[in-house]
């Protein structure tokens, strides 16, 4: 992160989907706290392909979770963007720690076995982003809301690192196994999303660029804000 870069400008740059749905968050204190939310699940998703081991991956992932419970017990926060716009936020300090804990799977030669295992790391990372975002934007909501559409983006995420050589996929999970397991977890989620309000809805918006990514498409900035948008608008993917 430049000196003169902003917390919105790292996330544009680095995670722009959940950059442009943030723009869909009318209260500028609520996108505020969500843009800081996707840079912590940056700097946390960055650690496994920035270090030379898994000791000094761990040692990263640790100083962010130390960071946040540092936070969470009312501590002066760390001098990093990051960690001071989190705790002038009102996420969940435990629930960041967590989120960093999670990230040691990273560091594991290996990715989890089996289907179950790759769902239990989904719902560690991407769904813990998506549920601490949704309950920003509004106490109330039922974390099951989200959990089919933050599956299928998370998913989907993973499947675009299997072709960029960063697997955390099993060797055996073809692009077809993979289409199949986002669209099924896209239908659950119009179930699940009956218990999600307007207010939250741009916490799982992002999946609907998933079936996309599957199939190997990745959209420009324009058609990325077209699809965004008709889903916000309609609470559809």
């Amino acid at each position: 992160m430049a000196d003169t870069e902003t917390l919105d400008d790292l996330v544009r740059r680095v995670d722009p989907d959940r950059w442009l749905v943030s723009r869909f968050i009318a209260d500028p204190k609520g996108r505020a706290d969500v843009v800081a939310l996707v840079a912590f699940n940056y700097e946390l998703a960055r650690v496994a392909g920035g270090v030379s081991n898994a000791l000094m991956g761990e040692i990263r992932l640790t100083w962010w979770r130390e960071a946040m419970d540092e936070i969470a017990a009312g501590k002066v926060p760390r001098k990093h963007p990051t960690v001071e716009a989190l705790a002038a936020s009102s996420l969940d300090p435990l629930a960041l720690a967590a989120m960093a804990e999670a990230r040691l799977a990273d560091l594991d030669d290996a990715p989890p076995a089996d289907e179950a295992g790759i769902l239990a790391y989904v719902d560690a990372t991407a769904g813990a982003l998506a549920v601490l975002a949704a309950r920003r934007l509004d106490p109330a909501v039922d974390p099951h809301a989200v959990k089919g559409a933050a599956r299928a983006y998370g998913l989907a995420g993973l499947w675009r690192l299997k072709q960029a050589g960063r697997s955390r996929l099993p060797d055996d999970w073809t692009q077809a196994e993979v289409a199949r397991r986002v669209a099924d977890q896209l239908k659950a989620a119009r179930v699940e999303l009956k218990g999600l309000s307007v207010a939250a809805f741009p916490a799982i918006a992002p999946a609907a660029l998933a079936k996309g990514y599957v199939r190997g498409r990745d959209p420009g900035e324009l058609e990325k804000k077209a699809r965004l948008t008709w889903s916000v608008a309609t609470g559809l993917f």
